[in-house]
C-alpha cells in the first residue's frame, strides 16, 4: 500500500460532492507522494476479545466500524466523491503484443509437455555445482535439477529422501517453540507415494522432471484425500474433497509427491500467519518471527528445506509477503492463468493460486506445470499465450541490456527501515551494472485509493463466500481477528464495492501509461522485516492493521490488477 496525493480529485461548484478528475486528464507528472497514514488498535488477548465483541455488537458495532472507516478516509473516497470511470469487474488489460524472446507453448498440452518444452529452454544443468566436491558445502537448496539428477544417477531415492522428510516434520515439530508447518501430515501416505516414484526411477520410467519432487499444498486448496480446512477448525466439517484441485491434479500427473496441508492464516484473512487452532508457524530463520501470510505454512517448510516447492494462494501479497520474510521466491501469477477450481476462494476477482520455490528455476518449471485458464476464464478474460523464455537463443544473451526498469522513488524508500529500500536499490544497481538494464524514474498516482479499492474487493468477496457459515452460527468458531476482518468487511456497502471497482479502472489506466515506458516495476516487496510474534498472540491471535499495511504496502497492484509479480531474495531482503 502507499499514498499519493489526489491530485485527480477537486471539489464541484456550489455544495456539489467532490468529484475526480477523468483519469486520462489527470497531470500524473504533478502528482506529490504523500505517505500513507492508517489508524487501527494493535489488540491481543483480552482487548482483542473485548474488541470483537463490541465489533459484532448489533447496537455498538456499525459505529465503531464507521469510525475505523472515517479515520482511514475510506466514505470520503468511495461515497462522497464522483468517480467518473465506470467499474471495471475483472482485470481487463489492452492487447499484449508477443514479447521478444520467448517460444509460445499451448496450454491446453499436457502438463508434462509444457514443463518438459520450458526445460528445453533452460541452460545444461550441470552437476558439478553440487556434486563435483566431496567437501561440505554450506547450507544450499536442493532445486527441483538436482532431486530429478540425484535420483537418475542412483545418487539417492525419493524413498529415502522421504524418510528425511519425515524426521525433519517430526523434529520442527518437537522443537520448543513448535513449528507447525503443517496441518495435515500422513508418513504413511508418504512413503507409499515415495515407493512409487522410486519404482518409476528404478524402471528408467519417471514421469516428468518432476517426478519425485515434494510439493506441499496450502490448505485453502483440495488435495484428495486430505482435508481442507482453510486452517479453521471447522470447514471440513462443511466442504467434502472428492478430488484434486485442477492445480493439484496438473501436479499429480507430473509425478510429484504431496507431503500435506501446510497450515496457514485462518481462511486467509491476514498476513502474519498468525494461527491459534493448530499454532503460528514461525519463520525458520528467527523462530520468535512470523513467517507472514497468509501462506505461512508453505513459505516456512521451503525455507526450511524439507521441500522444494509449495502451492499458495494470493489474494493479497499471500504469498509474496512470506516469501519475502523467509527468504525465498514467490512468483504471483496473472489473474486467471491458472485454473482455481477445487480453491476455497474460486471466485473472486483477485486471488490466484501460485508457486513458492527456493529458486526462480523452480518457480517457472512448477508454473508450466500448473498453467492454463479454466474454460470461463479463456472467454472473459482473453488471456496472451502461455510463454516460455528462451535462455539458449543466441539473441537473447543481451537481452537484458535493453531493459527498463520503473521505480517510483518516493515510495519505494516508503518503508520502516531505510537499509530495507537501500539494499533493494544497490540490488537494482548492480542487475544494472553488470546486465546494461536502464532505471526510469515513474510516478503512479492514487496508491492509497488503490489501497482502498482493493481492500473493498478482497473484504466483500471474502464476506460474501463465508457470510452463509457466519450467519447459521459457525461465527463463535472463527478465530477473534478473523472475526474482527468480517465484522469490517460485512459493512462494507454495493456502493462501497462498485466505487472500488471504478477506482480499479483509473488504476490499471495509470500502470499501463507506466509500462508505455518500462518493461516491470521493482520495489521492495514488503515495508518492514519479519515482525515478532507477542507471546500474547500465540493463544488468542491478534490484530495488527498497522503491521499489516507495512507488510502490504507494495503488493496490491498485483492482485487488484491481476498482474504477475514475484519476490526474489536480495541479501536477506527480498525485492519485487
Amino acid at each position: 500500500m502507499g499514498g499519493s496525493s489526489s491530485t485527480g480529485r477537486g471539489k464541484t461548484k456550489g455544495s456539489s460532492p467532490l468529484a475526480m478528475t477523468p483519469v486520462e486528464e489527470v497531470d500524473i507528472s504533478a502528482v506529490r507522494y504523500k505517505p500513507p497514514t492508517l489508524q487501527a488498535p494493535h489488540l491481543t488477548g483480552f482487548s482483542l476479545r473485548a474488541f470483537v465483541w463490541l465489533m459484532e455488537s448489533p447496537l455498538l458495532g456499525p459505529l465503531i466500524t464507521s469510525v475505523l472507516k472515517s479515520q482511514n478516509n475510506m466514505p470520503q473516497t468511495l461515497q462522497q466523491t464522483v468517480i467518473p470511470e465506470r467499474p471495471m469487474y475483472y482485470p481487463e488489460y489492452p492487447p499484449q503484443d508477443t514479447e521478444p524472446g520467448v517460444v509460445l507453448v499451448g496450454e491446453d498440452r499436457h502438463p508434462v509437455e509444457r514443463v518438459h518444452e520450458a526445460l528445453q529452454y533452460l541452460p545444461s544443468y550441470d552437476p558439478s555445482v553440487r556434486w563435483a566436491t566431496e567437501e561440505k558445502l554450506p547450507f544450499l537448496y536442493w532445486k527441483i535439477r538436482d532431486f530429478a539428477h540425484a535420483y537418475s544417477s542412483g545418487i539417492t531415492t525419493p524413498s529415502v529422501v522421504a524418510e528425511h522428510v519425515i524426521a525433519g516434520v517430526e523434529e520442527w515439530n518437537n522443537k520448543k517453540p513448535p513449528m507447525p508447518m503443517l496441518i495435515y501430515f500422513n508418513a504413511d501416505d508418504l512413503r507409499r507415494q515415495a515407493e512409487a516414484s522410486t519404482k518409476r526411477f528404478e524402471q528408467g520410467n519417471p514421469m516428468s522432471i518432476l517426478d519425485g519432487i515434494f510439493v506441499a499444498i496450502k490448505d485453502d486448496i483440495d488435495c484428495f484425500p486430505y482435508p481442507t480446512k482453510g486452517a479453521t477448525t471447522f470447514f471440513d466439517q462443511i466442504h467434502t474433497v472428492e478430488k484434486d484441485a485442477v492445480c493439484v491434479a496438473r501436479l499429480r500427473k507430473c509425478g510429484v509427491i504431496f507431503i500435506g496441508k501446510a497450515n496457514m492464516h485462518e481462511l486467509g484473512l491476514g498476513v502474519t500467519g498468525n494461527n491459534p487452532n493448530y499454532g503460528t508457524a514461525r519463520n525458520p530463520h528467527s523462530v520468535d518471527r512470523y513467517t507472514g501470510g497468509s501462506s505461512s505454512g508453505p513459505a516456512a517448510l521451503v525455507s526450511s528445506g524439507l521441500c522444494s516447492v509449495a502451492i499458495g494462494t494470493d489474494g493479497g501479497g499471500s504469498v509474496r509477503i512470506p516469501s519475502a520474510l523467509c527468504g525465498i521466491v514467490g512468483f504471483k501469477t496473472t489473474y486467471g492463468r491458472t485454473d482455481m477450481t477445487g480453491v476455497l476462494c474460486d471466485s473472486g476477482t483477485v486471488e490466484v493460486a501460485s508457486p513458492l520455490t527456493s529458486s526462480v528455476e523452480d518457480a517457472m518449471l512448477v508454473y508450466f506445470a500448473i498453467a492454463g485458464s479454466r474454460p470461463m476464464d479463456k472467454l472473459t478474460l482473453r488471456p496472451s499465450p502461455l510463454c516460455v523464455p528462451n535462455l539458449l537463443s543466441p539473441d537473447n544473451s543481451n537481452i537484458l541490456g535493453s531493459v527498463k526498469i520503473g521505480k517510483y522513488t518516493e515510495w519505494f524508500h516508503d518503508v520502516s527501515d531505510r537499509e530495507i529500500s537501500s539494499t533493494c536499490e544497490d540490488a537494482l544497481k548492480l542487475l544494472c551494472n553488470t546486465f546494461g538494464c536502464q532505471i526510469e524514474e515513474i510516478i503512479l498516482p492514487e496508491l492509497e485509493e488503490m489501497r482502498t479499492a482493493h481492500v473493498v474487493s478482497i473484504g466483500s468477496e471474502s464476506f460474501c463466500d463465508l457470510n452463509p457459515h457466519y450467519k447459521a452460527g459457525r461465527r463463535t468458531e472463527f478465530t477473534l481477528d478473523t472475526r474482527t476482518s468480517l465484522a469490517l468487511f460485512g459493512s462494507f456497502s454495493s456502493t462501497d464495492y462498485v466505487a472500488s471497482q471504478c477506482i480499479r479502472r483509473r488504476i490499471m489506466h495509470y500502470h499501463m501509461e507506466a509500462f508505455k515506458k518500462v518493461d516491470f516495476i521493482a520495489t521492495p516487496t514488503t515495508g518492514m522485516t519479519a515482525p515478532k510474534i507477542p507471546p500474547s498472540a500465540l493463544k488468542s491471535g491478534e490484530s495488527d492493521y498497522v503491521v499489516s499495511a507495512y507488510l502490504m504496502r507494495f503488493i496490491i497492484a498485483g492482485n487488484l490488477l491481476g498482474l504477475p509479480a514475484i519476490t526474489v531474495p536480495v541479501s536477506g531482503i527480498n525485492v519485487s
